[in-house]
C-alpha cells in the first residue's frame, strides 16, 4: 500500500509494509501483541492499555493456529 503525506509544502512517498505475525516465538512474553509494533513489555509505546496483549500461543497453547484453520474451513454445527 503507497501513501503520499505533505511536508511542509513537499511530499513524501513512503511504502506502508506489515509485519509477518510470528506463530511460535521463542518468547512471547517479552513483547505486548496488540498492535503491529510488537512493543517490549515494560516500554510499551503506543498506549494500547496499561497490560500487555498476550500472544494466541500464550492463551491458546502450541496448536492454536490449527484450532483456527480448523474453525474458518469447518464452522461448528
Amino acid at each position: 500500500m503507497r501513501t503520499i503525506r505533505p511536508v511542509m509544502h513537499a511530499t513524501v512517498s513512503t511504502i506502508t509494509l506489515r509485519r509477518k505475525f510470528p506463530v511460535r516465538p521463542a518468547h512471547p512474553e517479552r513483547n505486548c501483541w496488540g498492535c503491529d509494533r510488537y512493543c517490549a513489555a515494560d516500554a510499551m509505546l503506543c498506549g494500547n492499555g496499561s497490560e500487555r496483549t498476550q500472544h494466541p500461543v500464550e492463551l491458546f497453547g502450541d496448536d492454536w493456529l490449527s484450532d483456527v484453520a480448523d474453525e474458518r474451513f469447518h464452522p461448528p454445527a
